[in-house]
């Protein structure tokens, strides 16, 4: 049986560490972020991964830094796990770790590296307008994401995938992927390969200004950031002076008539001009201050007029 540590905290992380205590890997330590203030009443609240590892009574550890840390590096090393399996623990693994373990650390990444390096693969794959992606295990180096490719799984990605359809589909992909990529680099049947950097594109953490639409972008363009960045920062403007969040839409045939920045109304269709001539038609809008509505209850409710400008 071999001995693996699990570094890893969001929920994308779960699969991964249920397969692989399915597959009979021994854990005798799981690593996770600490707890985080949340909700609205910011109470303290424990990461994906650590509630799982409780309800599976695997042990737990969260250190608040780990690079210098003499006493995490004491327990790692007491333990001398075969490898370090990490998937999105959110800290940058120090050179003692990388050295540790006869196998490496094992990193599942939500891309086909080496694009979309970085803290939101998955966010930035929809929003870059990708019709396909993938999972990638690699053995963690210095550098962002750079570590040398073990295996690669793609998985499509249709039009009405969103970051909240997608990536549960990855996380399970991959959590098969870090199973193969143990067993093969056990028995030495993978050769890791370098990552072609001149090929490499980033994937950076979110920001809420990413949400900004951006009327100067096609429909098409404003579309693939509405399902990518769900569920934030989302897709957002303002209306009469209010912030207004688009939360559905789909492109709609070349309007010309309808301005960049400006509502079209048509019957009960709400539009919504870009450039280029494009616009989306908006399923599902949600007003400062105000509950979600249909765009038909908006229409209804603010009759905004054709040709009122947003943004």
């Amino acid at each position: 049986m071999i001995d693996l540590v699990f570094c890893g905290t969001p929920q994308f992380a779960v699969p991964t560490l249920q397969r692989l205590v399915s597959a009979g890997f021994r854990i005798p330590l799981v690593a996770t972020q600490p707890d985080r203030p949340s909700g609205r009443g910011m109470e303290l609240a424990a990461s994906p991964v650590k509630r799982e590892a409780q309800r599976m009574g695997l042990p737990i550890t969260q250190p608040d830094k780990i690079k210098n840390n003499e006493e995490f590096r004491a327990t790692l090393e007491s333990i001398q796990p075969k490898a370090i399996i990490v998937v999105g623990y959110g800290r940058i693994i120090p050179q003692w770790m990388i050295d540790l373990p006869p196998l490496g650390n094992i990193n599942l990444h939500a891309s086909l590296l080496p694009k979309y390096r970085g803290a939101a693969p998955i966010q930035w794959a929809i929003a870059s307008g990708e019709s396909m992606t993938g999972v990638t295990t690699m053995r963690i180096d210095a550098g962002l994401d750079t570590g040398d490719i073990l295996e690669q799984r793609e998985e499509p990605i249709s039009d009405d995938d969103t970051a909240l359809t997608l990536g549960p589909r990855l996380a399970h992909i991959g959590a098969e992927l870090v199973i193969t990529s143990l067993a093969g680099l056990a028995k030495g049947e993978i050769t890791p390969r370098p990552q072609d950097s001149n090929h490499a594109t980033l994937a950076p953490i979110l920001k809420k200004e990413d949400g900004q639409i951006d009327f100067s972008r096609t429909a098409k363009e404003t579309w693939n950031r509405l399902r990518g960045f769900q569920p934030w920062p989302g897709a957002f403007t303002t209306f009469r002076g209010k912030v207004l969040h688009l939360h559905e839409a789909i492109p709609s045939p070349a309007v010309a008539s309808v301005a960049a920045g400006h509502f079209a109304v048509e019957s009960e269709h709400l539009l919504l001009g870009f450039a280029d001539g494009t616009a989306l038609e908006v399923r599902d809008l949600q007003i400062e201050g105000k509950k979600r509505m249909s765009a038909r209850d908006f229409i209804n409710g603010y009759r905004p007029k054709s040709h009122e400008p947003v943004g």
